[in-house]
């Protein structure tokens, strides 16, 4: 994936979790992965696996493709 789609899908999910008003930390818990990573998604600099984003999908309770929808964008 691309930085820039990164940075994109990144954005996605803060805005999901703000939308739920969790704080990075209370998210990380919810999906069990370490707050740090949670932060190098949310900043686009961490090319995450598909089973991480089904983590993370899982604990903001909807699917990939409410994350991912009209990803990657056209150059």
């Amino acid at each position: 994936m691309a930085q820039n789609e990164l940075k994109e899908l990144g954005r996605r999910i803060r805005q999901r979790r703000k939308s739920l008003g969790w704080s990075q930390e209370q998210f990380a818990l919810e999906a069990e992965i370490d707050r740090s990573y949670v932060g190098g998604v949310e900043r686009g600099q961490r090319n995450l696996t598909f089973t991480v984003l089904c983590r993370l999908c899982a604990a903001l309770g909807c699917d990939v493709a409410a994350l991912t929808g009209n990803l990657p964008t056209e150059s």
